[in-house]
């Protein structure tokens, strides 16, 4: 189970999937009229949603949310104060005896987006008593709108072709629809075709000749890298063959793709020093939840203040080392040693077994 809530200057919402073995999505958002805070809504949310598991009858469930204060406040490893969450924490703990198993897991808050979403949706709508929202289909564009019926080199002809023939005898294609043929409309009207050359209107009244496929690669090779290419970015090398009076309809994409396979450009490049992964922020828990002491012994020849052993303590999540040298190692010595250098410095708690 999935669940989100969000708090906004539009409303509040909640949010709540649940996700089967098989696959099967069942969700639910609702929008709240009474006025919460951050945490109150994520227990809200989670209360939703374990409702509807208890309805349909589910007996195990993993519940995931992407607030770390939640899931160790609900498995009683962090103490809850609020007097506004305490009552909402009651309820979900008595709800998780109706699972025969229920464990608690926290995820990055990219891996909880459809929740969000649900929850993000339900808190911007005004009335939800008038609204019905019917299921809402997702379609994947793997091309632009304004090139919807401009084919690239298709049949041996070049990605204009269909304009030419357009502005040559103005008449649509056979198979084109309503959305196709107002698409064609608009993009004839940026062209002009003088003696068999098309060429594309600028906005200064300038004319740009189109180029099909493998003029346009020699001419990317020219300005780039030829006698005089400075190998300019990407951005640049498209500006560059537009002054230059060429055009065609994926210029910037090729330009960006040719420089990013320029092995000169490469080469000769500063060092991207960006991560190659996304970094995660250190939470508070995670310092000091692993560490472990030892002690060196003996030093020889022994030091000049007459110390032999060293006492080292290393955090193995930050990798924190910290050594001291001592005479002798006895309780008291190990003691203070925690306190001065772990307690003091770090302020943390300290469970001795």
């Amino acid at each position: 189970m999935f669940f989100d809530g969000v708090v906004n200057f539009k409303g509040v919402g909640i949010g709540a999937v649940l996700v089967s073995k098989i696959g099967q999505h069942y969700h639910v958002s609702v929008k709240l009229k009474f006025p919460c805070t951050n945490n109150m809504v994520e227990y809200e949310a989670c209360i939703m949603g374990l409702n509807l598991a208890i309805d349909m009858n589910i007996q195990e469930l993993l519940v995931i949310n992407d607030l770390d204060l939640f899931v160790h406040q609900v498995q009683g490893e962090w103490a809850t104060k609020n007097t506004k969450i305490l009552p909402h924490l009651y309820h979900v703990q008595e709800l998780m005896k109706r699972f025969t198993k229920i464990e608690f897991k926290h995820v990055p808050r990219i891996q909880n987006e459809f929740a969000d979403a649900l929850a993000t949706l339900s808190s911007i709508i005004q009335h939800p008593d008038k609204n019905f929202i019917d299921p809402i289909t997702v379609k994947i564009h793997n091309q632009p709108a304004y090139c919807a019926h401009v084919e690239e080199e298709t049949y041996g002809n070049p990605w204009f072709h269909d304009i030419k023939e357009y502005l040559a005898r103005g008449k649509y294609l056979e198979q084109a629809n309503h959305t196709k043929k107002r698409t064609m409309w608009r993009l004839s009207n940026h062209f002009f075709q003088s003696g068999g050359t098309l060429y594309r209107r600028t906005l200064d009244l300038g004319l740009l000749r189109c180029v099909d496929a493998n003029e346009a690669s020699r001419l990317l090779e020219e300005v780039h890298a030829g006698t005089c290419g400075p190998h300019m970015n990407g951005f640049v090398l498209a500006k560059k063959i537009l002054k230059a009076g060429y055009f065609w309809i994926t210029m910037e994409t090729d330009c960006i793709r040719y420089v990013q396979k320029c092995h000169r450009c490469q080469v000769h490049a500063n060092m991207i020093k960006v991560l190659p992964s996304e970094l995660n922020a250190t939470s508070a828990p995670w310092p000091f939840a692993a560490w472990g002491m030892d002690v060196v012994s003996p030093i020889e020849p022994t030091a000049s203040n007459g110390h032999r052993l060293i006492l080292v303590a290393i955090d193995y999540f930050t990798k924190w080392v910290k050594p001291a040298s001592y005479k002798v190692v006895t309780k008291k010595v190990v003691a203070d040693f925690v306190k001065d250098h772990i307690v003091s410095r770090f302020r943390v708690r300290v469970h001795y077994h």
